[in-house]
């Protein structure tokens, strides 16, 4: 049957779609059903079923992953070969029906059958060249969407990567290190012959797979050590001998495209890389130090989304309180709390939550971390004099209608901030204390009357973050004393179920996957503003919060220890007494 017969049957695609496609297609060329999966007449899965009853092979949603066969295919054929024609080879145990890959996980035959999934089953040609590469005389073909084809392609070429200290032994007698990159090229794809570069991009690839954050280089007298930093903990990846630390130093700052004969001064640089289909931004920092050059290497992954508001963490009550900051006409909103603490990312999530066609949202950040849709975003860039005051003189002049500071760093930018919050603009920025009283105390400090900012500011949020309780391993367990002497009456530990870390693989043994904010909402109520043009001393302020209800950073993590998402550990850690 023809491929119009079967859509037109099967899954009533219109007549009108169907003469649209065709015109398309002698216009332009193509597969017809390319051009009807691309204008949405129908999805890949309809196409690819309609296929199957076609070409009477069978269709596979899923494919097998704990059969690919990595190693023996991914050293004769070309990661780029592959996904250019869409397929890939798999060795599963023979199956007995054309129902997918799950029979073919469940079959009990110790005979396995070389599978090529292929996406366009009339690429005869590419299938012909990939058999005569790999030596195969028997083998069956089935269809499989494009996604499903390229997640197998990416796990059998990570899965054959060579290892850290193999790599590093391969070193021993290289002398050629040094290969410029231009373009963003696949970690995966890199076919490069010098151990340095695999190394390099060994190191990258582990540490995001590992979501790590972070990637320190730190040079000793005698050695010098590779640490990441996952769920704000760092964790050692490897050691390294001495000699290598120069080479491995020189490749980072060409890629970030740093002067490699500078090594008395600091550099700041920055490079993409992308890893099967996630985009990394990777931020570079070198520091000369006494043993060599140390480098920090943050990593942004641009593929994830912007979490939403009911998404990191607060409580109803909370979430309740900063919709309703939020819907201000005006007035200043501050987040506080150190470097990491995941200031950047509730702003975000608060833009999102406002971000409409009838809103002027104008940003100025450094760096910027998130493109986000709808808003105008500027960074900051110091070399030409384009810093945060004076940016925010200019972002005033474009009729805003709520502003973004990345931080409130001098006495210039909280004037003009409070100046904006003050002639009917929304203003949201981040600052450096410990708490939300803390606030008031450096605004006052860096050179703002205390009647201005009574007038100006809505509420100060402090934050930090808990790392969360891995779901698969995490142990109940009866607690000592120390929840009492946190404040927890004893009536409350027998209502509750406590948890602590065990470890397993699916969180590299730490007994942590992902991390969550906690949360302290100092409203500015008139008691408060009044106190505050009396006083600006911190302790003052924060008894007549507290008097008010204001919810400390500690008790926000006690109730979520109790809720079971993160350890009382966890909690102490992040919070002061």
């Amino acid at each position: 049957m023809e491929l119009s017969h079967i859509l037109k049957h099967r899954f009533k695609l219109p007549d009108d779609a169907l003469s649209d496609a065709r015109h398309l297609q002698q216009e332009k060329g193509g597969r017809l059903g390319d051009i009807l999966v691309q204008r949405q007449a129908i999805s890949e899965t309809q196409l690819l079923e309609a296929l199957s009853m076609q070409y009477e092979i069978p269709f596979w949603p899923e494919l097998p992953m704990e059969n690919i066969m990595g190693s023996e295919f991914s050293k004769k054929v070309s990661i780029q070969f592959l996904k250019r024609h869409h397929m890939v080879p798999l060795s599963v145990p023979n199956p007995t029906s054309q129902s997918g890959a799950l029979e073919a996980r469940q079959a009990h035959s110790e005979d396995s059958v070389f599978i090529i999934a292929v996406n366009d089953p009339s690429d005869f040609n590419a299938v012909d060249d990939l058999t005569r590469l790999l030596g195969l005389t028997s083998y069956k073909t089935v269809l499989s969407t494009r996604q499903a084809i390229l997640a197998a392609i990416n796990l059998a070429f990570d899965l054959n990567k060579d290892s850290a200290q193999q790599l590093v032994q391969d070193m021993e007698d290289e002398n050629d290190i040094i290969s410029q990159i231009e373009d963003t090229a696949d970690l995966l794809e890199d076919a490069s012959d010098a151990p340095i570069i695999k190394l390099v991009n060994h190191v990258l690839s582990q540490s995001i797979k590992a979501r790590a954050s972070d990637i320190h280089i730190e040079p000793y007298q005698d050695s010098f050590k590779i640490r990441y930093r996952v769920d704000g903990i760092l964790y050692d990846l490897l050691s390294p001998p001495k000699w290598i630390q120069p080479a491995l130093t020189s490749r980072i700052k060409v890629m970030s495209k740093l002067n490699i004969a500078e090594k008395r001064l600091p550099q700041d640089g920055r490079f993409e890389v992308k890893i099967g289909t996630q985009m990394i931004d990777v931020r570079v920092s070198t520091l000369p130090t006494t043993f060599g050059e140390r480098v920090v290497m943050r990593l942004l992954n641009k593929s994830s989304s912007v979490f939403d508001l009911s998404e990191i963490g607060l409580s109803p009550a909370q979430l309740k309180q900063l919709k309703d900051l939020v819907s201000s006409p005006n007035g200043i909103i501050l987040v506080t709390g150190p470097t990491g603490s995941g200031k950047t990312t509730s702003l975000y999530a608060v833009l999102s939550s406002i971000n409409t066609s009838d809103i002027n949202i104008i940003t100025i950040e450094d760096p910027v971390e998130y493109q986000l849709k709808g808003i105008s975003q500027i960074q900051v860039n110091p070399k030409i004099d384009l810093t945060f005051s004076r940016g925010l003189r200019s972002i005033v002049r474009q009729d805003p209608d709520v502003i973004l500071i990345g931080e409130i760093r001098d006495r210039e930018t909280a004037e003009i901030a409070v100046q904006s919050a003050l002639t009917g603009h929304l203003v949201f920025s981040t600052l450096h204390t410990n708490d939300s009283a803390g606030a008031i105390t450096r605004l006052v400090d860096i050179g703002i009357e205390p009647f201005l900012l009574s007038s100006s500011l809505l509420a100060v949020i402090a934050q930090r973050l808990v790392r969360v309780l891995c779901e698969h391993c995490k142990e109940a367990y009866k607690p000592d004393m120390t929840l009492q002497s946190l404040g927890v009456r004893p009536d409350r530990l027998g209502k509750y179920t406590f948890y602590r870390p065990k470890g397993c693989d699916q969180c590299f043994n730490t007994g942590y996957r992902g991390r969550i904010g906690i949360y302290e909402i100092m409203l500015m109520d008139n008691k408060l503003k009044s106190l505050v043009q009396r006083t600006f001393d911190a302790y003052q302020i924060k008894q007549e919060a507290l008097k008010q209800g204001m919810v400390t950073l500690r008790r926000d993590g006690i109730e979520k220890v109790l809720r079971g998402i993160t350890s009382i550990e966890e909690v102490i850690r992040v919070t002061q007494k």
